[in-house]
């Protein structure tokens, strides 16, 4: 089936903060349209909102046909207790909802009531629209192919993050919805399953409204874009790709500024010849007053007249600032301004690993031999699974091993931004998780410090296990910069992170001088970040290429 969604006026706000209003969208068969902007700015509550799961504070949403299905896939896919990975599947491509309103619709057929075999009717058809009837036999050859090769009644909870991202990616390769609404669904996924993703959502015939911040992707993807301008409290649709929509934003910000400053200087020059104009106004009538008795009745007229034709060329040119079309200063952007504050240097060796071994049920990963020196810049890649983060780990002394030995060096001073951002999930506020990790900071430098990283007072009061992904993220950034370390771990750090701040801790990791490892599959920093050596993870070996 084919469908439409259709947005109309829909407006929407966080407490007494307007996100977007008036904002107009149509989602037709075909679109891609990539929705960006800075992180807080209400791309993932537009995508609730398209869904259907909340409702806009103004406006309408209309889906044509009405019984097409609408699949909004979050970008933290819930894991619940006791769920099976079939289960799983089934919730996430819609089928489980449609089993059970089509079991209701047959209860309803058996017992006779009104109007149900028009229930049945359409339960039966969006069950069979959604891949029910031969979704289990998909899911297995689905899941093989991406290399998910654990019982599909295996609880999700018990899944490793590379496996939890395969069944992720899973649900999305197996559902059939009418319209696909994506939040970042390019997070923790590794190359193989970036190329998966792309070929799906390209393929698609469906409507797709889709949120990352993978600039690759977005490049290889979208035929729209739609951004959600915070600064400029503004909404614009570009056609074309994503490269085409940054050409044009660049120049359309380029002319917004120079129409604002062609604006301000004929202001400003009007002004200043108003201004000089009631100065020479007020000049003539003193000296008219000054001369009034001398008698001279010519000069009394003249200089009258004088102080008349003053007074008419300052209202002539004070009606011409008022004709003026005004042009709004266009508003300065807030911008992460992010370094990585340095420690005193490490050893000359930063970290040795000799035989390390580390086995985990059926999987085992080693034995690796590996030395890391002063100042090396490591990319280390591979698979999703094959054993990056149990790397890591085992080379930070945080996962004891079964053979051989991992050490750091003297000196070495650890700051990493970890796949789950863990320090920021407990009960306590932002600003007690953060100040239990720099403890020899003042509490209002911690706010300010923070403050620089968008997160402000109403942020640091909250518990920082409600923090969004990308807030925890900046969080997670911020303790870079607040305490000094040479020995820098970063594990998929753009995952949740807006365009804004990578291009900024890009930027950042150009000027750091200490030790780097980085986790990445964001082909963008790949190609961004200066590294000297690139580790390939496989199977829990790990090779130098």
């Amino acid at each position: 089936m084919t469908a439409t969604l259709v947005a109309k006026d829909l407006a929407a706000g966080h407490g007494d903060r307007t996100l977007f209003a008036d904002l107009d969208l149509v989602v037709a068969p075909g679109d891609v349209i990539g929705l960006v902007g800075v992180n807080g700015a209400g791309k993932s509550t537009l995508l609730r909102l398209l869904a259907g799961l909340d409702t806009p504070e103004a406006g309408t949403l209309r889906l044509s046909p009405p019984t097409a299905t609408v699949g909004h896939l979050p970008q933290e896919p819930e894991r619940r207790e006791g769920e099976t990975v079939r289960d799983f599947l089934a919730r996430r491509t819609g089928v489980a909802a449609a089993q059970l309103a089509l079991d209701a619709a047959t209860q309803a057929l058996v017992d006779g009531a009104p109007g149900a075999d028009d229930a049945y009717a359409t339960g039966l058809d969006r069950w069979l629209d959604l891949g029910g009837a031969d979704l289990d036999e998909r899911a297995e050859e689905v899941a093989a192919s991406l290399g998910l090769t654990i019982g599909l009644d295996q609880p999700m909870t018990g899944l490793s993050g590379g496996q939890a991202a395969r069944a992720g990616l899973a649900s999305l390769l197996l559902s059939r919805y009418d319209v696909f609404l994506l939040d970042e669904p390019t997070n923790d996924l590794d190359l193989d399953g970036l190329d998966r993703l792309e070929s799906f959502v390209t393929g698609l015939r469906a409507g797709t409204v889709v949120i990352s911040h993978d600039r690759e992707f977005l490049t290889r993807t979208v035929t729209k874009v739609l951004e959600l301008d915070l600064a400029q409290q503004q909404i614009k649709l570009f056609g074309g790709g994503y490269a085409a929509y940054l050409e044009e934003r660049e120049t359309a910000r380029r002319h917004a500024r120079e129409e604002y400053d062609e604006y301000a200087d004929k202001k400003a020059s009007l002004e200043g010849r108003a201004q000089m104009q009631r100065g020479w106004m007020d000049k003539g009538v003193r000296n008219a007053r000054r001369k009034s008795t001398d008698g001279d009745k010519i000069g009394r007229n003249m200089r009258s007249e004088a102080s008349e034709k003053q007074a008419a060329k300052a209202r002539q040119t004070q009606r011409m600032i008022e004709r003026l079309d005004v042009v709004e200063e266009p508003r300065k952007e807030w911008e992460l301004r992010m370094e990585i504050a340095a420690a005193p240097r490490s050893g000359a060796v930063v970290s040795t690993m000799r035989q390390a071994t580390v086995r985990r049920g059926d999987f085992t990963f080693g034995p690796v031999s590996l030395q890391i020196d002063w100042a090396d810049r490591v990319a280390i890649t591979g698979a999703n699974g094959s054993g990056k983060s149990t790397l890591l780990a085992a080379m930070l002394g945080r996962l004891p091993l079964d053979a051989g030995d991992s050490a750091l060096g003297p000196g070495v001073v650890v700051g990493e931004v970890d796949q789950a951002r863990g320090l920021f999930y407990g009960a306590e506020t932002l600003l007690d998780a953060f100040s239990a990790a720099v403890p020899e900071t003042e509490p209002a430098e911690v706010r300010t410090l923070l403050a620089k990283f968008g997160l402000k007072a109403d942020h640091v009061r909250r518990p920082a296990t409600t923090l969004s992904p990308g807030e925890r993220t900046r969080a997670a950034l911020a303790l870079l910069q607040g305490r000094g370390v040479n020995l820098l771990v970063l594990d998929e750090p753009t995952n949740h992170l807006d365009l804004p701040a990578i291009e900024q801790l890009e930027s950042a990791l150009d000027s750091y001088e200490g030790t780097l490892l980085l986790v990445t599959h964001d082909r963008r920093m790949l190609d961004a970040v200066h590294v000297t050596r690139r580790v390939l993870v496989e199977d829990g070996q790990v090779t130098e290429v």
